[in-house]
């Protein structure tokens, strides 16, 4: 594809941040609230056009976001309302309960979805996969209707850690029935970190042949080294939303293999090396990576941070 015209698939790219929710989740060490607000609003100021707060899920099953409801609390207290902040403030929830919960806390954007794995899908919200798309749908609309902004996905869309391959059928399947519910705001996440570029740009260009109104996005995973590349094979064919983590962090911890996000400041550097986004401070982030990294002790887990940023070249160099 020639570059001007992935330029123009990419005009409107939009960046939801989901750090504080994937890249957390899988975190033993538990962040103090004060701290993840810190953080998010760190976030803010980098300019994200989304930042995952967190999930509305069981304490006991994911001890790290147990205060979802608290950090919600706190940045309202901080930003009133939060519909005037420069970044739309979204959580994930599973199922009705974690829904009525994040309706109480007036979540700008919920998101949900259904696992493509019979397996993955127990593990995750002990529900088939034919009884949580009823019951998501029938969640999403509710949602909707209440006035939120809502993005329905499908998780372990690529592959499976447990199963192996997802036949892309079953994929089209879901997806067929958010679209039958009027639901156009979709995103595929690789959860296993299975996807290839050409398995992206297959599975995308079938769902932006349904509907010329969907709103395609995309989550992967870098268990196999492959999340920018996908990302970039999403771009081409057209897809406008992508989910990354800071430092790269996270993973479902429900899956059998956990690997971390595409990682946010190398996903940003690539964009900015094309001119894209380059209103996101990449040096800030890359400063919030290394704090949020030194917090968990962890090894330098991106490209950037190891080598910094390259220098970009002015428009007579190109």
């Amino acid at each position: 594809m020639k570059e001007d015209t992935l330029r123009l698939n990419c005009s409107g790219l939009e960046i939801h941040e989901v750090g504080m929710r994937d890249g957390l989740q899988m975190e033993k060490q538990v962040v103090p609230l004060e701290k993840k607000i810190e953080w998010i609003n760190r976030l803010i100021d980098s300019g994200f056009d989304i930042i995952q707060v967190g999930s509305f899920v069981r304490a006991d099953k994911v001890p790290q976001m147990a205060d979802t409801a608290e950090l919600f609390k706190g940045l309202r207290s901080l930003h009133s309302p939060l519909s005037a902040l420069s970044s739309l403030l979204s959580a994930l929830v599973l199922n009705e309960k974690g829904l009525e919960r994040a309706l109480e806390c007036e979540v700008p954007m919920i998101c949900m979805g259904v696992s493509a794995s019979e397996t993955h899908s127990m593990k995750n919200t002990g529900m088939s996969i034919s009884d949580a798309t009823d019951r998501i749908i029938a969640m999403a609309k509710m949602a909707e209707g209440k006035g939120h902004r809502v993005q329905v996905s499908v998780q372990s869309a690529f592959g499976c850690g447990y199963e192996g391959h997802v036949p892309q059928e079953r994929v089209m399947t879901i997806v067929g029935r958010y679209f039958d519910a009027g639901l156009k705001n979709i995103s595929l996440a690789d959860t296993a970190g299975h996807a290839t570029p050409d398995q992206v740009e297959k599975m995308f260009s079938a769902i932006l042949e349904f509907d010329e109104g969907v709103e395609c996005a995309c989550h992967f995973h870098n268990t196999y080294g492959l999340a920018l590349a996908n990302c970039y094979a999403a771009m081409k064919v057209g897809v406008k939303s992508f989910e990354s983590s800071v430092a790269g962090l996270g993973g479902c911890p429900f899956t059998k293999i956990a690997g971390g996000n595409t990682c946010t400041e190398d996903f940003v550097h690539m964009l900015q090396r094309t001119g894209m986004r380059e209103d996101v401070k990449l040096t800030e982030l890359v400063r919030l990576a290394d704090d949020v990294d030194a917090f968990f002790g962890k090894e330098v887990s991106s490209a950037v941070r190891k080598v910094g940023p390259l220098q970009l070249y002015s428009k007579s160099e190109l």
